[in-house]
């Protein structure tokens, strides 16, 4: 990760329902950070409207832009290269992104990279914010990417997509997907994770049993439908939970499985790939529940773990940023090749559905 040059970066991230902007540089400090969130917008559909963020984001992009520079007391012609958000996401999302940034690197005759969202979250760790210093990861270490749109475990040699190897994947729902559906089913509104986190810290996990998703020793894959179904099964039978401390315990029990599924697969992926480090990202890792959870296991199995700031688990262009400078050192720029995609370009190995699969796909 060392390099002799240093090199300022702006980052812009419009993937799904964020529009953010960060300067950053290549050894990881953050200059400035900005996001401008739509969770208002989007709270009244119980989830995000495709159309409605592409519009906001084309509203917001520019001044998030601006605010991003002037918070880091630069301008762009003191910025070595710009860095997009060009996979997963949004296509329309995304487009907005790319094309402010190409225009902004045509404009100041700056090189430009294209970074896979994915590939983003797990350089969040390596991000430097002055109120939080941290030491960040050596590779080779394993991670755990758990978010709205996705949850897997990968070993990661390299912070490239060629240096990525996905060890086991959700088959259907992600964590945090499950997360506001069942926020949904018990009239928390949206998004429902944060909130289910902080009842389920007041609740009693034994009063409800819901079983253990995808509870196979073999496999390091996750399934979270099917606890999403019991929760509405429930709900169904008895309707929504008719006091507070219900509510809470039954939130409880839903984090309680959701979290020790997603540490037991982790510590699992630790020992089959002989890893001491353990990093974990996406939105849900600011998941207090987890985070207290994960830190027990990795200190009992004399492991390292490393979660960024909450501020750096949800999406922010800072990690874009970083992600971006990883590429510009390597001399890289996708210039007017740049194109964004609905899909990751990480590798992956886990087939989505129900079915049996061989104990070696793990």
């Amino acid at each position: 990760m060392a390099s002799e040059r240093v090199i300022t970066v702006l980052g812009i991230e419009t993937s799904c329902d964020e529009t953010a902007a960060a300067v950053v540089r290549s050894n990881g400090e953050v200059l400035s950070d900005v996001i401008e969130s739509q969770v208002k917008a989007h709270a009244p559909y119980g989830g995000i409207v495709p159309e409605l963020a592409s519009r906001d984001h084309l509203r917001n992009v520019r001044p998030v832009i601006e605010a991003a520079l002037s918070r880091a007391g630069i301008g762009l012609p003191e910025v070595d290269g710009v860095a997009v958000t060009a996979r997963p996401g949004l296509a329309g999302a995304l487009h907005v992104g790319a094309q402010t940034a190409l225009g902004l690197a045509f404009a100041r005759g700056l090189p430009i990279v294209g970074v896979d969202h994915l590939v983003g979250h797990l350089c969040a760790a390596y991000l430097q914010y002055p109120e939080s210093p941290s030491t960040p990861p050596e590779t080779p270490f394993l991670a755990l990417l758990v978010s709205g749109g996705h949850t897997a475990l990968y070993r990661v040699d390299e912070l490239r997509a060629a240096g990525i190897r996905e060890l086991g994947a959700t088959r259907d729902d992600a964590a945090g997907e499950a997360y506001d559906k069942v926020g949904k089913l018990l009239g928390l509104g949206y998004p429902g994770g944060p909130m289910i986190d902080r009842l389920a810290h007041e609740g009693d996990a034994t009063r409800f049993e819901l079983p253990r998703p995808l509870n196979r020793r073999d496999s390091l894959e996750f399934s979270f439908s099917g606890l999403k179904t019991n929760v509405a099964r429930w709900v169904e039978q008895n309707g929504r939970p008719q006091s507070r401390q219900q509510l809470c315990d039954l939130c409880a029990a839903f984090q309680q499985r959701v979290v020790e599924t997603l540490v037991r697969k982790s510590v699992a992926a630790l020992e089959r790939e002989q890893l001491r480090t353990w990093v974990i990202g996406g939105g849900v890792a600011a998941n207090r529940g987890l985070r207290t959870a994960a830190l027990a296991a990795a200190e009992a199995r004399g492991a390292r773990l490393v979660v960024p700031i909450p501020r750096a688990c949800t999406d922010n262009a800072a990690m874009i940023a970083f992600a971006g400078a990883l590429r510009l050192l390597a001399g890289e720029n996708d210039g007017h090749s740049l194109e964004v995609s609905p899909h990751t370009e990480l590798p992956q190995t886990t087939r989505k559905g129900r079915g049996q699969r061989p104990s070696a796909a793990g």
